[in-house]
């Protein structure tokens, strides 16, 4: 009976220590999610949206670039893909890397859309001008915001102007959950063009922006978990006039010069976006060039909505 007893107990003990444990499907979860809103570039694709990134940490998102079609995308990948932090509501925090219109076009869309759902106003962190062309879309949205403001709507006015602050290289930004240092990087003649690196609880994630090939940016991405990067096709430069071809070099980053830079900088990831060129070449041609110019590690397909 005393036997009996010690089994029933230890019987016992050996449920509640499992119960305990975290289900398969919850053990090591990542906190951090990166959510491809738009991996386009300015040349108009049905396929990819213009250039959008959402670093989503415990269900709080922070913006990278504002490209055309980024609010429905997010809401896009709230609702059919479950990322919480990505609904309406959640759209409060944007940083810009730089001020090219294809980064932006979705600027206004970021203000004006999700603006009577906020109870704070948009925190932005762009470059220099960054506050001019706030001002400037404010003012072109004047009669939208008197008639939403002053009609029938009643939206609050107080939420309609974002907080901007125009950044230098270094810390930028830091909370519980995430610090965001940026570094500038050489986009051809554009100033003021950076690069970030986002440090979450579980993952380094660095983001190119805009750039032609910079040694500061390998520094920032040494061994990071996601090196996200842009990058023009060989097949398509070889083709374009001497005139693009310059451009292109002084402006983007190749396949060929992005293997290298992978190569050296080590990324658990490399997740190729604003693919020039890519439109009218076969999918994974970015891929392919990038693996025959040496880089062996792991590359991400890039689609837009993709997950990492």
């Amino acid at each position: 009976m005393a036997i009996s007893k010690a089994c029933l107990f230890l019987s016992v003990l050996v449920l509640l220590s499992l119960c305990l444990l975290p289900s398969p499907g919850m053990a090591g979860a990542a906190r951090t999610k990166i959510v491809l809103l738009g991996t386009g570039s300015p040349v108009p694709d049905p396929d990819r949206s213009g250039p959008a990134i959402a670093v989503v940490v415990d269900g709080h998102a922070y913006l990278v670039d504002s490209g055309t079609g980024c609010v429905r995308q997010a809401t896009k990948a709230y609702r059919e893909k479950g990322v919480e932090g990505l609904s309406i509501t959640g759209l409060n925090i944007l940083f810009l890397t730089h001020l090219h219109s294809d980064h932006t076009l979705g600027y206004p869309d970021v203000m004006l859309t999700p603006w009577d759902h906020r109870v704070k106003p948009l925190e932005v962190y762009g470059p220099a001008g960054t506050r001019d062309m706030t001002e400037n879309l404010l003012k072109a949205y004047a009669l939208d915001i008197e008639v939403r403001t002053e009609g029938l709507q009643r939206t609050n006015l107080k939420t309609v102007t974002p907080n901007v602050h125009e950044i230098e290289p270094g810390l930028i930004y830091k909370d519980s959950l995430v610090t965001v240092t940026a570094f500038k990087v050489k986009h051809g003649s554009f100033p003021n063009s950076f690069g970030f690196t986002f440090v979450t609880p579980d993952k380094t994630i660095v983001l190119s922006g805009d750039t032609s090939p910079d040694k500061s940016l390998i520094e920032q991405a040494r061994n990071a978990d996601l090196l996200i990067h842009e990058v023009y096709a060989m097949a398509k430069y070889d083709n374009v006039p001497p005139e693009t071809q310059k451009y292109l070099q002084a402006f983007h980053t190749s396949t060929r010069q992005l293997a290298q830079i992978a190569g050296e900088a080590k990324p658990k990831l490399l997740v190729p976006i604003h693919m020039l060129g890519s439109k009218d070449l076969p999918f994974g041609t970015i891929e392919k060039e990038i693996r025959a110019a040496g880089y062996h590690g792991k590359i991400a397909e890039s689609r837009d909505l993709s997950i990492y």
